[in-house]
C-alpha cells in the first residue's frame, strides 16, 4: 500500500514542480488605437476631412511657412501634419486623448513631429489667441457657440471650415472640390474683422459707422452735408467703402 501511495504521489509532485518551473505568459502587446469613423466626441462625431478637402483648406487660407495653424477638434492630426508640411508651425486641440496620442505619432511618422504639436482640451477652455490661421470640422451649432471668442481675435486672422457656416456671419469666400464629390466638398473661409463701429474723425470729416461683422453702413459728415456710404467692407483692419462717389 505505501508504494502504491508513493506511486501516485510521485507524478503530483512533479507536475507542481513542472508548473512553476514553467517561464511565465509573455505579455502580449497593447493593440494600438484605431479610430471608427463616427465614433463619439465631447461635442461631435469624429468624421475625418478628406486630404484634398485639407489641402482645399489650407490653401483658401493662404498658409505658409510663417502661419501659426491651430486645428480645433484635430481628430487624428492630418490638418495639423498637411499644414506643418508646408513648413507652418500647427497645433492641434482634442478633446480625445487617445486621438491626441495617435495624432502624435502620425505626425512623427510624416516627419513633422518638431512642428505639430497636439493636446488634450475643451475648446471651449483652450486659449487659440496666437493662431494666424485657424482650421475646424464643427458643427453650426458649435461654430456660432465659439463666434465670439473668434471675432475677438486678432483683425486679419482667418477662419477656414469644412463645410458648416458661422450662422449670420457670411464667409469671405469658398472653395470645393472638384468632380463628383458627395459629403465634405467645401472649404469656407472667413478674416476676422476689426471693431470700427462708432464715430471718427478724419481729415474729410466726420465719419459714422455701424457695422455687422465685416460689413458697414454709415454716413460721412463733412461741414453741413452729410453723404451715406456705400459699399462698406473689412478686410480685417483694412477698411474700403465709397463716399459720394469717392473711395
Amino acid at each position: 500500500m505505501q508504494l502504491k501511495k508513493m506511486f501516485f504521489a510521485l507524478p503530483l509532485a512533479l507536475f507542481v514542480a513542472a508548473i512553476f518551473a514553467m517561464p511565465p505568459a509573455s505579455a502580449q502587446p497593447a493593440k494600438e488605437f484605431e479610430p471608427r469613423v463616427g465614433q463619439a466626441g465631447k461635442d461631435v462625431v469624429w468624421v475625418p476631412t478628406p486630404d484634398e478637402l485639407v489641402e482645399k483648406m489650407l490653401n483658401l487660407g493662404n498658409v505658409t511657412a510663417s502661419d501659426f495653424v491651430i486645428d480645433l477638434g484635430s481628430g487624428d492630426g492630418r490638418t495639423v501634419i498637411f499644414a506643418a508640411k508646408r513648413g507652418a508651425s500647427a497645433h492641434g486641440i482634442e478633446y480625445n486623448p487617445e486621438m491626441v496620442e495617435l495624432s502624435k505619432r502620425n505626425a512623427a511618422a510624416a516627419g513633422v513631429g518638431a512642428r505639430a504639436t497636439f493636446a488634450k482640451e475643451d475648446l471651449f477652455e483652450s486659449d487659440f489667441s496666437k493662431a494666424s490661421v485657424i482650421t475646424m470640422f464643427l458643427l453650426p451649432t458649435i461654430n456660432i457657440k465659439l463666434r465670439p471668442k473668434i471675432l475677438d481675435l486678432k483683425p486679419g486672422t482667418r477662419i477656414v471650415s469644412n463645410s458648416f457656416t458661422m450662422g449670420e456671419w457670411r464667409e469671405d469666400a469658398s472653395d470645393s472640390l472638384d468632380g463628383e464629390c458627395i459629403n465634405w466638398c467645401t472649404a469656407l473661409l472667413w478674416i476676422v474683422p476689426a471693431k470700427v463701429g462708432g464715430t471718427w474723425k478724419l481729415p474729410q470729416g466726420e465719419l459714422t459707422l455701424q457695422q455687422s461683422y465685416q460689413f458697414i453702413t454709415g454716413t460721412l459728415k463733412s461741414g453741413n452735408e452729410v453723404t451715406p456710404i456705400a459699399n462698406g467692407r473689412l478686410k480685417g483692419e483694412q477698411i474700403l467703402f465709397n463716399a459720394g462717389g469717392v473711395v
